[in-house]
């Protein structure tokens, strides 16, 4: 009766396919357990435990190739219209010469546009003064209204006479030049080269002198920052009161990494 049975099962075509289906996933999984086992033979189950770590400090000194330079236009006025108008000619007037300097579109952007209004407090009373009753509440008086522009220079010739010509148009708050590189990468990726070159030297004269053979790295990190060397600058004026292109010069920058690498060793 139970090979009757169990040849009925056999006879049922789903029943043979989801046999089939099953024995066929067992033989992948087993196929694949085999294929790990094999890969991974003769390596230790834990973490390596004989291993050595070494340090490397590297430098880099890159000249910077971009300047940025930000200045702001602002104006005040009775009413939010009439100050905006003010703002706008004037800042219009300032992009129009950041174009004739051959600054392209991509380099110029509006860090902010502001519009605060602009208020009179009561004057306090002098003492010993009879002061009418006043609750002391700001009066709005006008607007005032602030653009600020960045512009990046990609020739560091031009930065003296840019300054030069910005502060002939009365803009405020001219800030910079902020040297730096184009690539903000540039720096730290060439300090970091420089570190793990000097890091691998000096596993290589430690596994000398320790008699054993360095294997795969087990472990790294990586701290890094960039320096800029200081940069001085100044407006001058000739005799007539005319603004005199002043020296910027842009100095390097120079960037520092410090790496630590972990080999296995045998």
């Amino acid at each position: 009766m139970n090979n009757d049975f169990l040849h009925d099962v056999l006879g049922n075509g789903g029943v043979r396919i989801a046999l089939v289906g099953v024995l066929a996933i067992l033989a992948l999984f087993l196929f694949m357990e085999t294929a790990s086992l094999a890969e991974n033979f003769g390596r230790p189950v834990s973490p390596a435990t004989d291993t050595i770590t070494v340090t490397g400090d590297g430098h880099a000194t890159l000249a910077p190739d971009i300047a940025h330079i930000t200045f702001s236009v602002e104006n005040s006025a009775a009413t939010v219209g009439d100050a905006q108008a003010a703002t706008t000619k004037q800042a219009n007037a300032a992009l129009t010469f950041v174009t004739s300097q051959g600054v392209a579109d991509k380099d110029v952007k509006t860090l902010s546009y502001n519009i605060s209004p602009q208020y009179s407090y009561p004057a306090p009373c002098p003492a010993g003064a009879l002061c009418p009753v006043y609750g002391g509440t700001p009066k709005v008086i006008g607007y005032q209204v602030s653009e600020t522009i960045q512009v990046t220079l990609r020739d560091l010739t031009k930065v003296g006479a840019f300054l030069a010509g910005v502060g002939k148009l009365e803009v405020q708050n001219v800030s910079g030049p902020d040297f730096a590189l184009d690539n903000a990468n540039a720096g730290s990726d060439a300090a970091r080269a420089d570190a793990i070159t000097n890091a691998k030297q000096e596993a290589l004269v430690l596994a000398k002198q320790l008699g054993v053979t360095l294997g795969k790295i087990v472990n790294f990190s990586e701290s890094s920052g960039g320096y800029p060397y200081p940069v001085l600058y100044g407006a001058s004026a000739d005799s007539r009161g005319a603004a005199v292109p002043p020296q910027v010069p842009a100095g390097e920058n120079t960037y520092s990494a410090s790496v630590s690498i972990t080999y296995e060793i045998r």
